[in-house]
């Protein structure tokens, strides 16, 4: 399969990896590498010392599309 990724727009790309992420999580056969839950354990860790911080799926949203009018 030959796909022209660089030609793509960035909503195109979005979809496409969203598309890919639902396959993954749907085949029973699949099961993420173990660098990733050293990822998150990582994360966690920096979470719960207080170096970062979380926000809302909302305000995320917002800051990256901009106030909708």
């Amino acid at each position: 399969m030959d796909i022209q990724i660089e030609s793509m727009t960035t909503a195109e790309k979005l979809f496409a990896m969203e598309r890919l992420w639902n396959s993954l999580q749907a085949d029973e056969a699949f099961t993420p590498p173990d660098w990733h839950a050293q990822v998150l354990s990582e994360r966690i860790q920096l979470f719960e010392d207080g170096q970062v911080r979380f926000s809302p799926l909302e305000e995320v949203a917002w800051r990256l599309r901009g106030p909708q009018e």
